[in-house]
């Protein structure tokens, strides 16, 4: 197509939306006669009438109606585009707010957001540290960070960690007191420390899985802590109990040896960190920008 045919085109959409020469001129920077020369010209060129001009108004014919229907949507997509252009060359701004929980604050944001601010200085970014799973549409959050099955399906996610385990571990020390478990009911037995969400006030069952079945058990022992782990961690180290932790959180104590992992055949792997938000056409500059840094891209090499 003729670059002149394009942009006449671009012209006649906006008379035929307005139904006037003079509106449609002052909107688009013309003066009434230029606008309907150019429209003559186009006219000329297809060979069809696509405007009908009376003393007082102006509006399309029944073949300018046709092509204005088919028209509209292409010359959206195009001033989207040149939009999203534009978006791409300023600078992004505005605050970003977020909902996630303290692992994956320590474990994704920890990491990565510092440098992202230093490299956005426009942007702000505000996070909210929850336990509890917060509607973010009905709480005027931006988006969430969670685990990958926790995430509605409306939602569009975006994974920015890698899958993830729980483990069940112990010290040496304790495994001579106590027959390490060979089953997830032989916890019954055992020294346990508990975790409690704090919004929902049961205790938090441990999970697992082998060969398709799941297994969910209620465990007891000597602490129940509504943290993120630290308290356990740190009872667990001192050998007053069994822990149900985030694999890489103790893999240095098992690989030192300092911690024993049993039931490990139970434990399957399960999708990681997933930051996620509401679909929409046009996801905000500054969102997309968080979303760039932050998506996991695989192991640094």
């Amino acid at each position: 197509m003729r670059r002149s045919n394009l942009d006449d085109l671009h012209l006649f959409a906006a008379v035929a939306r307005e139904r006037s020469f003079t509106r449609a001129a002052a909107r688009l920077g013309l003066s009434p006669s230029a606008l309907s020369h150019a429209m003559r010209g186009l006219e000329e060129r297809l060979g069809v009438r696509l405007l009908q001009r009376t003393t007082r108004s102006v509006a399309p014919t029944v073949a300018g109606e046709r092509l204005l229907a088919r028209l509209a949507p292409a010359l959206h997509e195009i001033d989207a585009g040149l939009a999203d252009l534009a978006e791409a060359r300023a600078e992004p701004s505005g605050t970003v707010r977020v909902t996630t929980f303290g692992y994956i604050a320590q474990t994704i944001l920890e990491p990565r957001l510092p440098r992202f601010l230093l490299d956005h200085p426009a942007i702000e970014v505000e996070i909210h540290i929850a336990q509890e799973l917060t509607d973010i549409v009905a709480s005027g959050f931006d988006a969430g960070i969670r685990f990958g099955d926790t995430v509605e399906r409306d939602m569009v996610a975006v994974r920015v960690g890698p899958d993830l385990r729980t483990v069940v571990v112990g010290t040496p020390g304790y495994f001579e007191r106590f027959a390490p478990p060979e089953t997830p009911a032989d916890l019954a037995r055992h020294r346990c420390l508990c975790h409690r969400l704090a919004s929902a006030g049961g205790l938090l069952p441990w999970e697992f899985e082998r060969d398709g079945r799941e297994v969910q058990v209620r465990v007891t022992g000597p602490l129940i802590a509504d943290d993120d782990g630290g308290l356990a961690l740190a009872a667990v180290r001192a050998g007053a109990g069994l822990g149900y932790m985030m694999e890489e959180s103790v893999a240095s104590d098992i690989a030192s040896g300092r911690l024993v992992q049993v039931l490990d055949d139970w434990c399957p792997p399960f999708s990681g960190c997933h930051l996620y938000h509401p679909s929409r056409r046009q996801t905000p500059p500054a969102l997309r920008a968080l979303i760039d840094a932050l998506r996991w891209r695989g192991p640094l090499r």
